[in-house]
């Protein structure tokens, strides 16, 4: 048997990472069993559907690295094959006109609170006369369609995650809706426990993979497996994505998005990274880092716990730092300067390039989030104000004759190297017969404008190679004095 699986995301909200674990855990059970990755897009929900969320899906699976194989396909252009599979059921007496009210279904429920019961519905079109359904278009109601579960049935599976499971029929909450209601003899807009099931069948999918949110949905559709004459693929609930207190992580907790994560620092290998450890854990448990294709060659899925993943924001941040660490020059200075010219830094991204790349290899160790290079490197670019700490520096005995001497053997050019910068600091230290540590103090005060920083000799190449040295100087003078 070919292995195919399928992303359904809907297309009614940014791509959420609980759905993008999802896509995760299939792509890497498909590598893993050289199977297919299918992407569909569940939009049947017209109202809510927007091409711009599509488009965020898309760029949001693109970005980290989620090829698919097949697809994306799109539920509203197979309308056709809904209504041919819904009159199937029509035909075969599986499937039922229903023509209640609103009100009717309301008082209905009413009735089954007052006397403490599960709300369901009670079946009470099932089997209407000819003479009925006449008298009911009559009024002008328009129906929609079930689909007949019987009480008494017990539907089992053995699940890829959780072992066997089984749910009575009588628990499913009564004949259930798959079509929304349309004139009496038409097909409305299909609902989706129904369209997932079509679909699946004729994508020839093997293995349905999600989060344990959509356990209750597997009877019912089980069911329609059988009612459409189909084998039910094998299913997987993962667990769900929990925040810090144990709750289902959600908008109120923050950054949910994919987008959102991408524009706060995180690279896409280090969060794919991080989704494959959210109830998942690799066969050398002390084993936190690898690329997909390495998590791939490992996956399965008694690996895979059964209780939900906490997710841990430090642990994030390390993974990320990580692969930021660990990342050549040259690609980690492209992905920060998006985040530099962002911030309004001024710079030629073409004539820059090897001043950036230094900038880069100066910063790279210290960052766990790419946006952290914005705050880390604006000494760099924007004009500095002296902390409190930096002014005492600057206002002790010696100071200003230091800075002083430091000036005067600046090269006129912008050449220096870190030897010549090194024999600057020896002159002076002799010269003035003070102490190196009052030197690199006060040379750290005056070109950066605090006693904290990056690499000292490297900052000051830096400004050095921008004409930057020089003015900050004689502006720390002017505090010295």
């Amino acid at each position: 048997m070919t292995v195919r699986v399928r992303l359904a995301p809907s297309p009614t909200g940014n791509l959420h990472i609980g759905t993008a674990r999802t896509a995760v855990f299939n792509w890497l059970f498909a590598r893993h069993q050289g199977g297919q990755f299918i992407l569909r897009i569940e939009d049947t929900d017209i109202e809510r559907s927007r091409p711009e969320y599509t488009q965020n899906i898309l760029e949001g699976l693109t970005w980290l690295g989620m090829t698919w194989d097949e697809g994306p396909f799109y539920q509203t252009q197979r309308m056709d094959l809904y209504r041919q599979a819904i009159q199937s059921l029509l035909d075969k007496g599986l499937a039922y006109r229903s023509y209640e009210t609103p009100e009717e279904l309301d008082a209905m429920r009413e009735a089954q609170k007052a006397r403490s019961e599960a709300p369901r519905y009670d079946n009470r079109h099932r089997n209407l006369t000819p003479e009925q359904e006449a008298a009911f278009v009559a009024e002008g109601r328009q129906p929609v369609i079930r689909f007949k579960i019987e009480d008494d049935r017990e539907i089992s599976w053995n699940d890829l995650v959780r072992g066997k499971v089984t749910w009575k029929g009588r628990d499913l909450g009564g004949d259930m809706v798959i079509a929304r209601a349309a004139a009496a003899d038409e097909v409305g807009p299909p609902l989706y426990n129904f369209v997932v099931v079509v679909d699946d069948i004729d994508m020839q999918i093997s293995h349905v993979i999600r989060g344990e949110d959509h356990i209750g949905n597997t009877p019912k559709q089980i069911l329609l497996y059988e009612a459409l004459g189909a084998t039910a693929p094998e299913f997987g609930h993962t667990p769900l994505i929990l925040n810090s207190s144990g709750a289902k992580l959600s908008k109120r907790d923050g950054v949910t998005s994919i987008s959102d994560f991408k524009q706060m620092g995180y690279v896409p290998e280090a969060l794919a990274n991080y989704m494959t450890l959210l109830g998942w854990s690799a066969p050398d448990a002390t084993q936190e880092l690898f690329t997909l294709p390495e998590a791939a060659q490992l996956f399965s899925f008694d690996r895979v716990n059964k209780a939900g993943a906490k997710f841990d924001w430090d642990k994030l941040n390390w993974i990320n730092s990580q692969y930021l660490h660990a990342m050549p020059v040259d690609r980690l200075t492209d992905l920060l300067i998006p985040f530099w010219q962002a911030a309004g830094y001024e710079f030629d991204p073409t004539g820059d390039r090897a001043w950036l790349e230094e900038l880069t290899t100066l910063l790279a160790a210290s960052l766990v989030l790419l946006k952290d290079a914005v705050e880390m490197s604006q000494l760099f670019f924007n004009p500095i104000a002296f902390t409190d700490e930096a002014k005492t520096q600057l206002q002790q005995a010696g100071s200003a004759a230091t800075l002083q001497a430091v000036a005067a053997a600046l090269p006129s050019d912008h050449s220096l190297t870190a030897e010549q910068a090194q024999d600057i600091i020896k002159q002076v230290v002799k010269e003035q017969n003070v102490k190196k540590g009052l030197v690199m103090r006060s040379l750290r005060a005056g070109l950066t404008g605090d006693l904290q920083g990056p690499d000292l000799l490297q900052s000051w190449l830096l400004l050095h190679q921008k004409g930057q040295d020089l003015p900050r100087l004689q502006q720390a003078l002017t505090v010295a004095q």
